[in-house]
């Protein structure tokens, strides 16, 4: 153990902490404000949807909180706990040159990290989201995800992985900036692919049929002067009760995708003002934003990790013995998140700042009402709390919490 051992688990005890008191004051805000629906959602929301949210939050939020120290212990295991060392020695044995060595080793650790969070997602699915009436998913389509995950994380993670190593064994002291172009080079594909490519080997998208509906969409898009591949629907309800809508790609291969399950729930009017909000996140840059804040944070994180990379003292502080560029990236992207940790709250507050000002686009596009109508419905049909911890959110939200949302739309009406 060394200084950066110390280090890191510091930043490891407190990012954990800090976590867990804000998953605790989190369930005992939603508890208290349990029995009495917000005034704002009074005449929308039921007492007993309300009931159902809260119960809901507290019970996913008591999973996380498990999942927290689970995923801690193990981080724990795999680096000082010798973990990472005893598989790196295992296929160094192997003799399989630098290259192949460090591919086999990320792949595998990666293979047996998804497996050790498998039995999450099994509660997550078969109970929990079972218990609330919101899983659709089969054993069968289960498996199915998880076979197609594997291979596609084969076929395109593989050719990754060892372009990453090539350039760090081969481009000298600036390999970081080698492989970050890579990688943003990967993925703008990647974004761009995603819609006609990946999306429809785990769910059926067809054309938007309600003509009505269609009208009135090609309608705003042509006054927002947006093109797109298509208006497609999603059989979100293959899998889960939840709805949303959301866009995918980009340049000329731009869709717009609602779930069956929101076009099932929302009238016309609301679908439309759901969809003058997204449009306002293309109109105002928000999606070139984001990916520009990406892009920056990931070249900092890979000149950071260009330094590290040279440091024995990173490498026997996290229980490695020798070091190799392999060992850099996983240790780097496995403890990261605990250093990290207390920017949440900047990276959160700049994402419901996009969603305030998509908000206020789409009132300026369509009716102000009715999103709101659209909101509170979603809000109940996914069980989403109305009365989240605000410190918790600051922390944890992309979105603006429920009533400060609704009152920031009524505001701009």
């Amino acid at each position: 153990m060394n200084t950066f051992t110390y280090l890191f688990l510091a930043a490891l005890a407190s990012s954990a902490l800090v976590q867990l008191w804000l998953a605790r004051r989190h369930m005992a805000h939603v508890r208290a404000h349990r029995q009495q629906v917000p005034a704002a959602f009074a005449e929308r929301i039921a007492l007993e949807d309300h009931h159902k949210a809260a119960d809901y939050t507290v019970t996913r939020t008591r999973l996380g909180m498990i999942e927290l120290v689970y995923a801690g212990l193990l981080l724990l295991a795999w680096t000082l706990g010798g973990g990472l060392e005893w598989l790196d020695q295992r296929w160094r044995g192997a003799e399989l040159g630098p290259l192949y060595t460090g591919t086999a080793v990320m792949l595998s650790a990666m293979f047996i990290m998804a497996l050790l969070d498998l039995p999450f997602s099994l509660y997550s699915t078969f109970v929990i989201e079972e218990r609330f009436g919101f899983n659709r998913t089969t054993a069968g389509t289960f498996v199915s995800d998880l076979v197609k995950q594997v291979v596609l994380a084969l076929v395109i993670g593989t050719p990754m992985i060892m372009l990453a190593l090539w350039i760090m064994e081969s481009s000298g002291g600036l390999w970081w900036l080698y492989v970050w172009l890579a990688w943003m080079s990967f993925s703008l594909i990647m974004f761009w692919a995603y819609p006609a490519v990946i999306a429809p080997l785990f769910n059926k998208f067809s054309p938007l049929e309600n003509e009505t509906l269609k009208s009135r969409i090609q309608a705003l898009l042509d006054k927002c002067g947006f093109r797109s591949k298509g208006i497609f629907v999603m059989d979100g309800s293959k899998r889960s009760g939840h709805g949303n809508a959301y866009f995918t790609g980009f340049g000329r291969n731009k869709r717009i995708v609602f779930f069956d399950t929101l076009i099932d729930s929302l009238e016309p009017a609301e679908v439309e003002a759901v969809l003058a909000h997204e449009l306002g996140h293309f109109k105002l840059k928000h999606i070139q934003k984001r990916l520009l804040t990406t892009a920056a944070m990931s070249l900092a994180g890979l000149a950071l990790l260009g330094w590290l990379a040279q440091q024995d003292w990173f490498y026997n502080g996290l229980g490695i013995s020798q070091a190799s560029s392999w060992m850099a990236l996983l240790l780097f992207t496995m403890v990261a998140p605990a250093f990290t940790f207390f920017l949440h709250p900047l990276m959160a507050r700049l994402s419901r700042k996009h969603e305030f000002e998509a908000d206020a686009y789409a009132v300026s596009q369509s009716d102000g009402n009715d999103l709101i109508r659209a909101l509170v419905k979603m809000y109940k049909e996914n069980a989403s709390t109305l009365t989240p911890d605000p410190l918790y959110s600051a922390f944890h939200d992309s979105h603006p919490p429920a009533p400060v949302r609704v009152a920031h739309i009524s505001g701009n009406i």
